[in-house]
This record gives C-alpha cells, structure tokens and sequence, in this order.
C-alpha cells in the first residue's frame, strides 16, 4: 500500500491537533457519512471522499492510492474496528489516532467501571446465525457484559428480553458523542422495543454484583473455575438425585461449556450439570417438572454466585422456540424428551446419561439415525472409604453410561469468524 494512512478514531468531541493536521494534509478520506460531514471543515477543498458501504472495495482502492489518506472509525479503531481489516491486508498506517471507545464511554455515562465486564461483539457472518445467540449467551452467563449491537438481527431488540427477565440493569447507550445521545435504562415495559437509534451498546449489570469486590486483574471472563466436577455436597439435592462427581467430569468434557455457548440440562433435577456449566461461562438452562427441585436449582445457582435459567414444566412442553442450543445434556425425561431435543433442535452437542442398560440402544439409535456421530463410555468409579478398624476400601458406585453425539462440519453449533464492517462505521 502507497497511501500515508491516518486511522483517526472519532468520539464526538473535536479531534485534537494530531488529527487535525492529518486530515489538513488528506488528498483521500473514507468514513462513515456521518463521520465526514463531522471532519469536513478539517478536510481540504480538493480531497476524495468515500462513504464506506462494504469495507473490501474501498480498501482495495486504498490499497492503490499515491499520497497522504485518512481512514475514519468510531472510538478506538483497534477495538472491534477497522485497524484489523487494515492489518490484515498488509496495511501499516503511519498513525492511528483512538478516541474514547463506545463501550468505556457508555459505563462513563452510567457511572461504572468496566475493568470487570465481558465484552461481546454481535457481528458476525449473516449466514451463520450465531453471533446474537452467542453474543447473548457471554452477556447473560456474566455478571457485568457489553454488547456491541448491529443493526437488523443483532439490534437491541434480540438481547433486551433476555436480559430483562434474568434480572440484570440494563441500558441502551445510543449515539453517543453525536448529536441525539441518549442513555436509556430498559426495564420490562420498554424490552419489546425496536426503535432504538444507531449506533448503540446495551449494558447489562447484575445489581448484585455491579462493582466486583476486588480489583479486577484481567479483563472480562477470568477463565476456567477452579475446580470442576464438584462433589455432590456441594449442591442442595433430593434423595442422593444427583450426577455423580465422576459422570459430570466427563459429561462436562463432552459438552464443551465455554463463554458463547448454551447448555440445556434437561430433567435436572439438582442443576448440578447446568451449574457447572454456567461456571465455565456458558448460558445454562435448566429444565425440570417438580417445582421443589427447581427451588433447589435456584438455590444452587445462587449458592456457586452463577445465572441459570430455570424453567419448570415437563420437556417437551417446556421446550421454548428459539433458536437450538450449543449443546444438551439428557439427565431425565425419558426416551420422549431426548427425541425432542434431538429433532426439534439439533444441538451441536448432546450428552445422555443412562443408568437402564435398556435405554442404551434406543439413544444410541436416535442419535445416529439424526446424524450425529456416536460414542459412549461406562463410567464405573469406587471411592476411598474408611472401614470401622481404620482400614481402607474402594467403594464401588453403581455403573452410569454416557452416550454422546456430535454433529459434524457445517452443522448445528458451528459459527463464522466474528466481523467487523458494522462496527467501525
């Protein structure tokens, strides 16, 4: 690339006097429209200008440009913007310029910190379908997150709900620094809404936990838990009805819980699998028919300081109709239940755990007759235990089988590279 490029983020404020005198000397400016009627006073009378539809033919005409050119973006071009698109075709501009990004702008306005909040990125390959679910999936297993929206699909309007009922604050930043700012907090009468100005970041803040007890030292998630597989104490229960320590390892292992993803756990009976799950970041639903077991969910989740999403009713009546999870794990319900799932939804990812040797062929035939790809193990563990003189045995635990199925290339769970074209206009 010939150019001399200035990425110069924008704020609404005035740009100061490093981008001032780079948009003096620019014979090439490309930007959003509202971002050059901003700068046009700094521009010379003679420059070329470019309002940015799709980011790849105005970098190639770029890529072909002799002499000084400026590139315009929102906030901090290096933070969801257009320096990546730069980079990653062999650019180096001369000087990148960042204003204040959206997301630290819009916890300004509502008078927080953000070295704790996950940030998340709705944009993504439309084909793909997933960025909201996903991005919905972070914000919601977090107790402070920012979405960085889009518009069409991956507007306010596909979070608010969500967000709303889990009982988080939320806000809708809009505009901001330019002309109609606005900072609105969303409450059950406005999450409906779909009027919201662009561009925008919905926050969503667990009142509870609005400012973290100690100082963060690593932005957003803080990665895997400390321990996982947690023994059975540790969960509120009914009559030992329970996963056991060692089938939630390797159910776990099998599902693939991480920041992004949603994990059903249907029949859940304590939630111990659907906690577990939410304590490695991922949006966990729990599914139950006995409304003592649900109270008992709640208190578990509380307990592990985790959102779960509870809800009561026999599956597949419960089933609501949205958009198919990343993966599900069978722990009750029966034969009907999984067939729900597995049909109606087509998970990326299903789990089932059998103690009826009986049910194993018709699992494994449903699986396979969908698609999936099959396997299973019997887990059969025996713990340490003391005997009455001080001895030591192996008590052995009755036998569980797991059997799982994943969807191959292409299929359910499978999501694009995350773009950055709304982003940065």
């Amino acid at each position: 690339m010939r150019a001399e490029v200035t990425v110069i983020g924008l704020d609404g404020g005035v740009p100061g006097e490093e981008a001032r005198t780079a948009l003096g000397r620019a014979r090439f400016a490309a930007g959003a429209a509202r971002h050059l009627d901003a700068v046009a006073p700094h521009l010379p009378a003679g420059a070329e200008r470019r309002t940015l539809g799709a980011l790849g033919p105005v970098l190639d005409e770029l890529a072909e440009w002799d002499g000084p050119a400026v590139v315009l973006a929102s906030g901090d071009p290096g933070f969801f913007g257009v320096l990546r698109a730069l980079r990653e075709r062999g650019a180096e501009p001369a000087a990148v310029l960042p204003a204040v990004s959206s997301v630290a702008g819009a916890f300004a306005r509502i008078g927080l910190p953000w070295d704790d909040a996950v940030v998340v990125s709705a944009h993504g390959r439309a084909e793909s379908g997933r960025s909201a679910h996903r991005a919905l999936a972070a914000a919601l297993a977090h107790p402070k997150a920012a979405v960085l929206t889009a518009p069409g699909t991956a507007g306010p309007e596909a979070f608010l709900p969500a967000l709303v009922a889990a009982g988080r604050l939320v806000y809708v930043a809009q505009r901001l620094g330019g002309p109609g700012e606005a900072v609105r907090a969303v409450g059950p009468q406005d999450a409906g809404r779909t009027d919201w100005a662009h561009p925008n970041v919905v926050l969503a803040v667990d009142p509870e936990r609005a400012v973290a007890p100690a100082v963060a030292w690593m932005p957003g998630h803080q990665g895997a838990p400390d321990g996982w597989a947690l023994p059975e104490e540790a969960f509120a229960h009914r009559d030992s009805m329970i996963s056991k320590a060692e089938v939630r390892a390797v159910a776990l292992a099998r599902l693939a819980p991480r920041p992004g993803t949603e994990v059903w756990d249907i029949g859940a009976g304590s939630g111990s699998v659907a906690v577990e799950c939410a304590r490695f970041g991922a949006r966990a639903v729990a599914f139950e028919a006995a409304a003592r077991d649900c109270e008992r969910i709640r208190a578990n989740a509380r307990a592990h300081r985790v959102y779960v999403e509870v809800r009561e009713g026999r599956v597949p009546d419960s089933l609501p109709g949205r958009a198919a999870p990343d993966a599900v794990f069978l722990g009750g319900g029966g034969d009907a239940a999984a067939a729900a799932c597995v049909r109606r939804f087509r998970p990326g990812r299903v789990v089932a755990a059998l103690a009826s040797v009986d049910r194993i062929r018709t699992v494994h035939d449903l699986l396979a007759a969908e698609g999936y790809r099959v396997g299973g193990t019997q887990v059969q563990a025996s713990r340490l235990a003391p005997l009455p003189n001080g001895s030591l045995r192996f008590a052995a635990a009755n036998p569980v089988t797991l059997l799982w199925g994943t969807a191959g290339p292409g299929g359910p769970g499978e999501t694009g590279p995350a773009g950055i074209e709304e982003r940065w206009r």
